[in-house]
């Protein structure tokens, strides 16, 4: 598919708040290689090949291993998942198929059991912008593939 414009430069103050507020999220306390892992579940979910390129490079560059990568689609089968990714992950569906349940009481109580309310909050931002992220990037039709991690990581 043919990238339809560029938004980024039809709309630089857009991208911009969107960009302030991944640094916020990255403030809140849950760990990077955490939100790496659920900004990937979701893409995977929505089909946005533009993120799930973007995210699992941005993953590898933070330390994550390529099995527990591979195994993230049937993060449920697995052993290679902590309790807290697991409520995470869990969570990350839920909100992600807000349709489907509009967040069950005991994916929650699952989650708050992992989470203090700050990170409750961080997470949920950042499930809700990678949500918006796929949005964006499949409307515009983002090329997969083109995407480089930064040298270094910023916050």
């Amino acid at each position: 598919m043919a990238v339809r414009f560029n938004y980024a430069h039809a709309f630089p103050e857009g991208v911009h708040a969107m960009q302030q507020l991944t640094r916020t999220i990255n403030a809140s306390g849950v760990e990077k290689s955490l939100l790496e892992l659920v900004k990937t579940r979701a893409s995977q979910m929505n089909g946005c090949a533009y993120c799930i390129d973007m995210h699992t490079k941005d993953a590898r560059a933070a330390g994550e291993t390529e099995q527990r990568l591979y195994a993230l689609s049937a993060w449920r089968e697995g052993p290679f998942f902590t309790p807290r990714e697991r409520a995470a992950l869990e969570w990350t569906e839920a909100l992600t198929n807000i349709q489907q349940g509009h967040a069950p009481d005991s994916v929650y109580e699952m989650v708050s059991k992992e989470f203090s309310e700050k990170e409750l909050v961080g997470l949920t931002l950042a499930i809700t912008q990678i949500n918006a992220w796929n949005r964006i990037a499949i409307a515009f039709r983002a090329e997969a593939g083109t995407y480089q991690p930064p040298k270094t990581v910023l916050v």
